[in-house]
């Protein structure tokens, strides 16, 4: 039985003292694959943010996935991602994350922040990635701009903690094979860097209800 989870308990699991958040995110990532950027590497990586958006539903907490809209431009066109983008201008991580919620869900209500999760890096395009988690009520009437986004995806927070919902196979990834943990939602692959960010959520979690 996966338990019913409560606002009060992500909070808690997002201000965990002293939790080994790249053992947690490695659990869902590609092996092998790299966690750092490499010294070798000159200038600075770009700079990106996700917001993981939760609300309420009949079901529970919930989280919103999106289904990218495919394209010749992006990389992660037609995948199923969280809601972000790059950096624009000044703005901070947290501005990013909002800012790109906002244009590729329409959403219009106040976002409460409750916490962040840690940063990711991204070796082929060389992106920190900066994970944020919010919650609004109620459930937004999800607008999504199309150029973007195909479709939102209303995800139950308590699949994280389903252990069945988790795959696993090897993948020729840019000619290299490796092996790709993914959750299953509603048939999806779910894997890669979303994967990784929600991996910390679901250990984070995990060690609060224990």
């Amino acid at each position: 039985m996966i338990p019913a989870l409560a606002l009060e308990q992500v909070r808690a699991a997002l201000a965990l003292a002293d939790f080994d958040s790249e053992g947690a995110q490695r659990r869902m990532a590609p092996r092998p694959r790299v966690m750092q950027r490499g010294n070798g590497r000159t200038g600075l990586p770009r700079q990106a943010s996700v917001l993981v958006l939760l609300y309420p539903s009949p079901g529970g907490l919930a989280f919103a996935l999106e289904l990218r809209a495919a394209n010749d431009r992006d990389v992660h066109s037609g995948q199923i991602g969280l809601p972000g983008g790059a950096r624009e201008g000044d703005e901070s991580p947290l501005d990013t994350a909002l800012r790109e919620a906002r244009e590729e869900m329409g959403i219009s209500a106040p976002v409460t922040i409750l916490g962040r999760l840690r940063k990711l890096y991204i070796p082929p395009s060389d992106f920190d990635v900066h994970p944020f988690v919010g919650y609004v009520a109620p459930q937004p009437a999800w607008q999504p701009d199309a150029s973007e986004v195909v479709q939102v995806i209303d995800c139950p927070l308590a699949w994280l903690l389903d252990d069945a919902r988790k795959r696993g196979e090897e993948w020729d990834v840019h000619g290299v094979t490796m092996f790709v943990p993914w959750y299953d939602v509603y048939g999806h692959k779910v894997w890669g860097a979303t994967a990784i960010i929600l991996s910390e959520l679901e250990q984070r979690l995990r060690v609060v209800l224990e």
